[in-house]
């Protein structure tokens, strides 16, 4: 009894946000966010105090959980964001910045936080209202027909990873692959459910990234004593293959627990072996050349349908398994005592190998059109191919989500500008103050809050004391090298951060997070040859901005933080 400890009452906050503390870890958090994002982030260097894997990355869906901290405030801001990367696979550190751009802009305009919220949720309302229109300035339409905005956009998905440290050569052959591999999986020919297929990632470290490649169908490890097809006369009629789910070693397995009771005279492993050899006689029979299975094969068993011109691969795992029964349409058999029904067996096109570097796969084809593929990606080390690994299924999920709204946003902080000019006017010739129960005053500082906030976002990608401006035309996103005298700024200032637009005597530019005239922007003309070379997910980006807001919001209305201690 001398040992227990009496429990601790719970520890509660009143108006946390009026807390010096949580205030400076939201500047901190802030900070750090800020330093990661676009293409010349920095990288972070991540390892809990306690232990645990060291993580160098400046992807949000690698950086927000290894941030942890003790204050719940925070952590319900982590906890949302990373939610929405989960969904999204991008525009996370988007979110994040927006999200605590707007609590720090609300504490430091002394804002009511009753206000803030009414005022950020009319604001958020305009920018998604005026998104989805057909006219939006900062929207560009996808064709399906053309493969040029759908490589820009993955890469500037990937150049936004620097982590991956590709060199632009590099960074436009990865973007080609993802294209490639992401159009592979959607069907040609479908019905009024079009079912998408996957690509599985192969990696490779020590080889050049320019040795990456796209693969129809999938790509297994080489099973011992391979001796090959022969790939110069492929067969003219689909190849016969089986898939087992269960264990062929011979060890019961797919039995489960419990008490087995044989007779002393029985000899189990000769009666096991001899039904694996039957299911070999069975499969020999039916023409069967690759044999698949999930788990362990008895050697035994592997030599007998060698020896009869089979093809045996073991141990493919669980991750290959529904890709492998979608690509060659079979079943997969869950147990060894019973015949193999006919419909379980599947097709496969052909079987040829692949050498990348010491490294030897054997690449299945499918037997007709398939929507499974595999990309091999390559790089110099381990550190950074894990990054890449990543990144590409960012990049891959972000291809899919043109296919629901075909379109895209303009990069290089235009988007955020853009939205920021378009919101100024709008709330300039229309009177919302009195609709929201806000003073005019108090309107006006929301709405300068808020769009501050979006502006921060741009500002956010310079790094190395670099000006951001925005042209008072199409109020796009311009960078200013550093020490670049007054006079010199029109020659220094080629294109916008997007690349849709080039300087010409008739731009007026003024600094970001400075008062400019309010003003209406202006669509830019697209002609053939002007194409953006820097774009965003619409769709990702739209949620983005959705959660940052709603998030800041839910932070703002929090009046007290009670957290258990013991």
């Amino acid at each position: 009894m001398s040992r227990l400890v009496k429990k601790s009452p719970a520890l509660c906050t009143d108006l946390p946000l009026e807390t010096s503390d949580i205030l400076g870890k939201i500047h901190l958090l802030g900070q750090l966010l800020r330093s990661c994002f676009g293409p010349s982030g920095r990288l972070k260097h991540v390892h809990n105090n306690i232990g645990g894997q060291v993580v160098t990355t400046s992807t949000s869906s690698l950086l927000l959980p290894s941030i942890s901290s003790s204050r719940p405030f925070l952590n319900l801001i982590l906890a949302s964001i990373h939610n929405h990367v989960r969904r999204f696979s991008d525009c996370g550190l988007f979110a994040a910045i927006v999200c605590v751009t707007l609590i720090e802009r609300a504490e430091q305009f002394g804002l009511r936080r009753k206000v803030t919220t009414v005022v950020n949720k009319h604001l958020l309302g305009l920018c998604t209202n005026y998104l989805q229109q057909e006219a939006c300035g900062c929207k560009v339409n996808l064709d399906f027909c053309s493969s040029h905005n759908l490589i820009t956009l993955a890469r500037s998905v990937l150049c936004s990873k620097p982590a991956c440290m590709l060199t632009g050569r590099e960074a436009l052959h990865i973007s080609k692959l993802a294209v490639q591999s992401f159009l592979l999986t959607v069907p040609s020919n479908s019905n009024d459910i079009v079912t998408l297929g996957m690509t599985l990632i192969v990696t490779i470290d020590g080889l050049p990234v320019n040795d990456s490649a796209v693969f129809p169908g999938l790509l297994l490890d080489v099973p011992d004593g391979y001796e090959g097809l022969d790939t110069r006369n492929p067969p003219s009629n689909p190849l016969c293959m089986v898939l087992f789910s269960t264990s062929l070693a011979g060890d019961l397995s797919e039995l489960g627990d419990g008490t087995i009771e044989v007779q002393s005279i029985a000899d189990t492993d000769s009666d096991i072996l001899n039904q694996l050899l039957e299911i070999g006689r069975q499969v020999v029979k039916d023409g069967v050349k690759l044999f698949v299975c999930q788990r362990v094969i008895h050697p035994v068993l592997q030599q007998n349908l060698r020896s009869h011109g089979v093809i045996v691969i073991e141990r493919v795992g669980l991750n290959l398994m529904q890709p492998l029964t979608q690509l060659t349409g079979s079943q997969p058999v869950a147990t060894l005592h019973t015949t193999i029904p006919p419909k379980a067996y599947g097709k496969v096109g052909n079987i040829i190998s692949r050498q990348f570097g010491s490294k030897t796969m054997l690449q299945v084809h499918p037997a007709g059109e398939s929507v499974i593929c595999t990309t091999v990606l390559c790089h110099r080390n381990a550190t950074m191919l894990n990054e890449l690994k990543v990144a590409y299924h960012k990049t891959e999920h972000v291809l899919r989500l043109t296919l629901k709204e075909p379109f895209a946003l303009l990069g290089g902080g235009c988007t955020e500008t853009h939205l920021a000019a378009y919101i100024r006017h709008q709330c300039d010739t229309t009177g919302s103050a009195s609709m929201l129960d806000c003073s005019q005053t108090e309107y006006c500082l929301g709405v300068e809050a808020f769009c501050s906030s979006l502006e921060s976002v741009a500002t956010s990608l310079q790094h190395d004391s670099e000006t951001s401006l925005i042209d008072l035309i199409s109020a796009h996103h311009w960078t200013l090298p550093v020490d670049t005298l007054q006079e010199d700024t029109e020659a220094c200032l080629n294109n916008c951060g997007c690349g849709l637009m080039k300087s010409s005597q008739t731009h007026k530019w003024s600094h970001l997070n400075t008062k400019y005239p309010v003003f209406s922007p202006v669509s830019p003309s697209r002609g053939d040859n002007v194409k953006p070379s820097v774009l965003d997910s619409f769709t990702a980006k739209l949620n983005a901005l959705q959660v940052a807001v709603e998030t800041a919001n839910v932070a703002l209305d929090v009046r007290y933080i009670i957290q258990d201690t013991n």
